[in-house]
């Protein structure tokens, strides 16, 4: 059984649905939820959609300041749903490629199960946005357990 447990949180439904998953199957593990602000895409911290042309300039302080309000967002939906199983989660932030700093996480502490979501994506909607979940598995030094939903 894993004790110590990363899961990356985005704010989508399927990075919840996975937090959901790890708080139930692995009740007495160590739980750090990961969220991480990828400053080369301006929709991916967000859970609700962007509109580049009414939001702060890309990169910007005012834009950073967003990031970190969603991010508080997403951390204390986190916190609240792993309160409702008593169980405590800890959070860790990140800047930078989604799946590199997930996987660098994952091999700088003591994580021995990654469980992340992803859309299950496919065709040209997988070959244009790719699929961060795909590169963690690929890359990651421990086991991961991707909860899917299938979207096309």
């Amino acid at each position: 059984m894993s004790r110590h447990l990363l899961v990356p949180l985005d704010g989508s439904p399927l990075s919840k649905r996975a937090l959901e998953y790890a708080l139930e199957a692995h009740d007495n593990a160590s739980i750090v939820a990961l969220h991480v602000v990828d400053p080369a895409d301006p929709g991916y911290s967000s859970a609700t959609p962007v509109d580049v042309r009414n939001e702060p300039p890309h990169g910007s302080d005012e834009w950073y300041d967003q990031a970190s309000e969603e991010e508080e967002r997403i951390f204390d939906e986190a916190r609240e749903l792993a309160a409702a199983h008593d169980v405590g989660v800890s959070t860790e932030s990140a800047v930078g490629e989604p799946a590199r700093e997930i996987v660098d996480y994952a091999e700088e502490n003591e994580t021995d199960h990654i469980v992340m979501g992803s859309h299950g994506r496919t065709g040209m909607t997988r070959l244009l946005l790719g699929s961060v979940a795909e590169m963690v598995v690929a890359r990651s030094p421990v086991t991961v357990t991707v909860v899917r939903d299938e979207l096309d």
